[in-house]
């Protein structure tokens, strides 16, 4: 039975997402600091920062992963279910926290919540389903992985375009 997990047949998929997370959590980062009295100052924007941060920093990190060699399927499930429920958790937390400190003119939107949500369940999935042997789970979490890429980028703008909306 050929090996779930190949890391040369992955090799540059894990590298150019994960050059991409790289680049885009630097982008992100710069563009934060330059704004940052104003994130600082209101729970959704703090908070949005946080988790796009975190997005893309765990999608770098399950890509450095990716490459690591001598790897087992099941060792590199369990680290990509490992990352992602620590993703999530922080995702939500940041949810949580700023609903409870006030939403501002930014709002947190429902259907963002719930994609956020989906996203990292079907990268939990898609490694769990990697961890237990099938090789559709790589798949279906490398799928999710780029897909939480283009999501976190969409809520790095909204973030940005929050920070910058005119006064009402």
């Amino acid at each position: 039975m050929p090996a779930t997990y190949t890391p040369e047949l992955w090799h540059d998929f894990f590298v150019m997402v994960g050059g991409a997370a790289a680049a885009l959590t630097g982008l992100v980062f710069v563009a934060l600091s330059i704004n940052l009295t104003t994130i600082a100052s209101d729970a959704t924007h703090r908070y949005r920062a946080i988790g796009t941060l975190n997005g893309f920093m765990a999608a770098f990190a399950l890509c450095a992963f990716g490459l690591m060699q001598g790897q087992s399927s099941q060792a590199f499930g369990l680290g990509w279910i490992a990352v992602a429920i620590y993703a999530l958790i922080v995702y939500d937390y940041g949810i949580a926290k700023a609903q409870d400190q006030g939403r501002s003119r930014a709002g947190l939107m429902s259907y963002r919540i719930f994609i956020g949500n989906a996203l990292y369940a079907a990268q939990i999935a898609g490694a769990t389903l990697l961890a237990l042997g099938s090789a559709f789970g790589i798949y279906l979490a490398s799928i999710a992985l780029v897909a939480s890429i283009a999501y976190t980028t969409t809520g790095a703008w909204l973030l940005l375009m929050g920070v910058h909306r005119p006064s009402e």
